[in-house]
């Protein structure tokens, strides 16, 4: 069963659609938690936010016999596309919670929502390499077990979701993820388990690294949700990766701690004067008037502005995956805060996987912004300099133009008075030097990106430094007989400090 389709890519992140039963929804997605049995955030105010799409636990409903039949007329929400998760966090926060995989399966099948989920064993964040590797070859067992029921129901089209679990231990989220192919035909979408402490801790950069492992060991094309991912910090960046959908109660839980999520970090609400916001919430109130409301209506409206906050996150994001900006976008929310900055650096660890899956061809291209020494990473650095390595040399002598801003204010505008400049093309390979790329081929340099770029005017040490040595390195591999130098001195490039030998 086709259940997702994918509209637009940028680095391994995607927009895409999620086809269920009860209508379809545009990716990437948050799932708001809700829990039926309090009343601190209705499913009609989620849906007057511009949700359609939330998650309930079945075991709570199952447990208090809340729901007998089809959830979304018992609800009233035919119009919402509904998630159930099956009790897996109330094991990792209580232990045993007295029911088996087998009812809880059954039981999703009775109250049919659109996306189910087995009832995996969570690894939470524990120390204990055993117990951790227990939790994945328990959950492994209850997915076949569970794939026997599935398929005897296959006529509910509930879309069921392949629990991945393994905790910080990468190697048992390997083996996690690789069975999923013994079952591609039953599971229609993949979750990744166990992030919420994590999370919670700001151990962003482990995160990511389990995101990877589990994304590079199952297919491309399977939608993959995230349990747990709810702060707007770490949200484009598992994005990034290929995350396609998210849940979690954050907005609820820190409301009633009065925390105060921004899309940039978490406030204690005394600690706030003004609001950086203008939600309904943000501008209705102060900080001072929610401070003096009862715990009820101060926890309500505060969860109302993080709900509204995490929705802004993911308009943002998709905003950048649909500008191929998604790379410059990390960059920016990178400085935020170190946690996050350490999520960045660890994801740029895996650059030649998004290099992989992004696009190489864009129907409305963006001009690139290269900022500092992590702009290297992107994928259309990474594409030039292997561009670079493959370059056929033609003649024996080159010619290397270097860009100055104090010049031309673009490179597309330097470049295009080199061409002018130059009525000889035969005599020489001609090349431009810019930070960034390294060597730009002048018969190549009307190819996007290498003129449809912006860099600062002070450019790092180290990213001169790069440079340098793309240059040295790209002549130490040809044979040209001559080296011409022209405008070069402010780049620190000389004839000198240049050898052509090996």
């Amino acid at each position: 069963m086709t259940v997702f389709e994918v509209k637009y890519e940028d680095l391994a992140g995607r927009i895409g659609i999620l086809k269920t039963r009860s209508g379809n929804l545009e990716t990437p997605v948050f799932f708001p938690v809700i829990n039926i049995l309090k009343d601190e955030i209705s499913i009609d105010e989620i849906k007057n936010m511009g949700f359609k799409n939330f998650i309930t636990n079945s075991y709570i409903l199952y447990k208090n016999k809340y729901i007998k039949d089809d959830i979304h007329k018992e609800l009233n929400s035919e119009d919402m596309i509904i998630m159930t998760d099956s009790g897996a966090y109330q094991i990792l926060e209580y232990g045993d919670i007295g029911i088996t995989n087998y009812e809880i399966v059954n039981y999703q099948l009775k109250i049919k929502p659109d996306i189910g989920v087995i009832l995996d064993l969570p690894t939470g964040n524990t120390n204990d390499y055993e117990n951790a590797k227990i939790t994945v070859y328990e959950t492994l067992k209850r997915i076949e077990e569970a794939s026997k029921i599935i398929v005897k129901n296959q006529d509910n089209n509930i879309i069921w979701v392949y629990p991945i679990q393994g905790g910080k231990y990468l190697d048992l989220v390997k083996t996690s993820a690789e069975g999923l192919s013994k079952f591609e035909d039953i599971y229609n979408m993949v979750a990744l388990g166990s992030p919420t402490v994590l999370l919670e801790r700001y151990m962003y950069d482990t995160v990511i690294d389990m995101i990877y492992t589990a994304k590079s060991n199952i297919k491309r094309g399977i939608p993959f949700h995230l349990f747990g991912g709810g702060l707007p910090h770490i949200i484009p960046f598992a994005v990034a990766l290929g995350v396609d959908s998210f849940d979690s109660a954050s907005y609820i839980i820190y409301a009633r701690d009065n925390r105060y999520i921004t899309r940039t970090r978490v406030y204690k609400l005394e600690d706030l004067e003004y609001f950086p916001c203008s939600c309904p919430i943000c501008s209705k109130y102060t900080p001072k008037d929610l401070l003096e409301m009862n715990e009820e209506e101060r926890t309500r409206a505060l969860a109302i502005h993080n709900l509204y906050t995490i929705l802004e996150e993911f308009k943002a994001t998709k905003q950048a995956i649909k500008e191929g900006r998604l790379f410059e976008y990390l960059q920016e929310k990178a400085y935020s805060h170190p946690a996050v900055y350490s999520a960045f650096k660890r994801l740029i660890k895996y650059k030649d996987y998004l290099e992989k899956y992004d696009p190489r061809i864009r129907g409305d291209p963006k001009g690139l912004f290269l900022f500092d020494n992590n702009s290297l990473h992107r994928p259309e650095i990474i594409r030039h300099s292997r561009f670079l390595e493959r370059y056929v040399q033609k003649k024996d002598k080159v010619a290397i133009y270097c860009y100055d801003k104090a010049i031309s204010d673009t490179a597309y505008d330097y470049i295009k008075s080199i061409k002018e400049r130059i009525t000889d093309h035969n005599s020489s390979d001609i090349f431009i030097a810019i930070p960034f790329f390294g060597l730009i081929p002048l018969e190549v340099s009307d190819s996007y990106p290498l003129s449809q770029f912006e860099i600062p005017n002070e450019i790092d040490e180290d990213v001169i430094a790069d440079m340098k040595t793309k240059i040295v390195s790209f002549l130490r591999c040809k044979n040209y007989q001559k080296v011409e130098l022209v405008n070069c001195e402010k780049l620190g490039l000389h004839i000198d400090s240049i050898s052509t030998s090996s």
